[in-house]
This record gives structure tokens, C-alpha cells and sequence, in this order.
């Protein structure tokens, strides 16, 4: 039976499918026009219009197991499917997609940032921020929109950070715009960004053995991050091929398990 993730995530839903030991596929929608489009509330329950979205036929649905999880799991319970907690489909994204058995996994979501401590395979502790965007993708999308300039382009950066020492989004915004009046480069202005992000993550960090730190969501996509980490940690740093997709991946794994 093929095993079909859902990653209900704040600002994108991903999907995924496995067989067996196999990725098939994955598919992503923006979260808002998703619900939009494809989704309705039947009895308490969040239904999703599988065939509308050309994802899997009636036929296919039936013969599918479905898991999900995701910043929407503990408000849509999705009818014909099983919720699991955000650390599970991590971990289990994260095992699948790296191999790894002993690791830290950070992961870097939309509005929240999680580490998670795996030896030989179990999960062993973690920590969450869940209560501030300022340790998350949100807030780098923020900061790009006050410099004006792309989250492509924040991310190449990370040499010689400009200071910043706002603990809140909302402040950091007017501390980067005090900086920008200062006259500092762009270049630095955004290094100084990322370097935050890390000063964010570090006291959950310091919490766990840095061996081996595998890297999920969008903001592993970000080199200057990756860098500043580095930097950071002294770590052996693994990115998945799909980090992304990990929590949606590690879902359908759980799923077809």
C-alpha cells in the first residue's frame, strides 16, 4: 500500500508519496489558496478534494494510507487520516532521507524552529520555539521585505554581520532600519540578519551533543545559514536532497510502515 504524507505547514501544505523504500513524488500549495481550493469542513472534519488537486483518484484513495502532520494537525483533524506529532515526521523524514541513525536534526520551519536529539534510531529529547517567528523563515522573509530585496538575495550573505540584538521580529525591523540609516552595506545588513537566526537557534543547540547536525526546512536552503552554523557549531552538517519536504516525507514513511 502506498503511504501518502501531508505536511499541513503554515505557509505551504507539501505532500508525498513512498512505496516500500521508494520516493515517488512531491507536491506543494501555498497554504491559503490551498484550503481554498480543495479543502471543506464535513462533520468536524477537514476533506480534501484528492482528485481536484491531481494528486490520487478515488480508486488510488482507498488503497492509500494517509498521515499528517504540520501547524495545522491539532486544529483540522483530516478525515481518513492519522496525526502524528511534528517531531515524529521529522525525525522519520530525516532517517529516511540522510540514512543517518545518531544526529541533532534542526529544523527551520515557517513560524517555528525545533531540535531533536536521535541515537541509534530513537528519539532521545528535543526543544521547540514556537512562541516567537523571530527563530524561523517568517522573520527572513520580513527582514527581506525592509532591505527590499529577494530572500534569494538575503541568503547569499554572511560575512562581517552588522550587530543586531533584537530578540522580537517586531523590533528586529526597527533595528535593521536603524542600521540602514547608519549607512551600512547591504551586504552586511543581511549577514547580520542570518547571524541572528543562529543566535536564536544556539541555546537549544548548546542543549544537545553538535556531531552531527541535519538541516530541514526552508531555511536550510539558505547558504549564508548554512555557513554561519558551520561557523557556529563545528558540526558536520547534513542537508537532505528535500528539506522541505522532510516532515511530509517522514509522514508518508510512518504512513506506509
Amino acid at each position: 500500500m502506498t503511504g501518502l504524507g501531508i505536511d499541513l505547514g503554515s505557509r505551504q501544505t507539501k505532500f508525498a508519496a513512498c512505496d516500500d523504500d521508494r520516493l515517488l513524488w512531491l507536491k506543494t500549495f501555498d497554504t491559503i489558496p490551498f484550503y481554498k481550493q480543495y479543502g471543506s469542513m464535513q462533520d468536524g472534519k477537514l476533506v480534501l478534494d484528492f482528485a481536484a488537486m491531481g494528486i490520487l483518484s478515488a480508486e488510488e484513495l482507498a488503497a492509500t494510507s494517509l498521515v499528517v502532520t504540520g501547524y495545522g494537525r491539532n486544529t483540522l483533524d483530516l478525515a481518513g487520516g492519522r496525526v502524528i506529532p511534528e517531531i515524529q515526521a521529522h525525525v522519520a523524514g530525516a532517517k529516511f532521507q540522510t540514512g543517518l541513525g545518531t544526529f541533532t536534526l534542526l529544523d527551520m520551519g515557517g513560524q517555528d524552529s525545533k531540535v531533536v536529539r536521535v541515537e541509534d534510531g530513537i528519539l532521545v529529547d528535543f526543544a521547540m520555539n514556537d512562541k516567537c517567528a523571530a527563530s524561523s523563515g517568517r522573520y527572513l522573509e520580513n527582514m527581506a521585505k525592509v532591505l527590499d530585496i529577494s530572500i534569494e538575495e538575503m541568503s547569499r550573505h554572511y560575512r562581517n554581520p552588522v550587530p543586531l540584538d533584537a530578540t522580537c521580529g517586531i523590533f528586529g525591523e526597527s533595528e535593521l532600519i536603524g542600521k540602514i540609516i547608519e549607512g551600512h552595506s547591504l551586504e552586511t545588513l543581511c549577514a547580520g540578519v542570518n547571524k541572528t537566526l543562529i543566535k536564536r537557534v544556539a541555546p537549544m543547540l548548546r542543549r544537545f551533543p553538535q556531531d552531527i547536525i541535519v538541516l530541514t526546512g526552508g531555511v536550510a536552503k539558505s547558504p549564508a545559514f548554512f555557513e554561519l552554523l558551520r561557523e557556529a557549531t563545528g558540526a558536520d552538517i547534513r542537508i537532505p536532497e528535500q528539506p522541505q519536504h522532510n516532515g511530509a516525507i517522514g509522514c508518508a514513511r510512518v504512513a506506509g510502515a
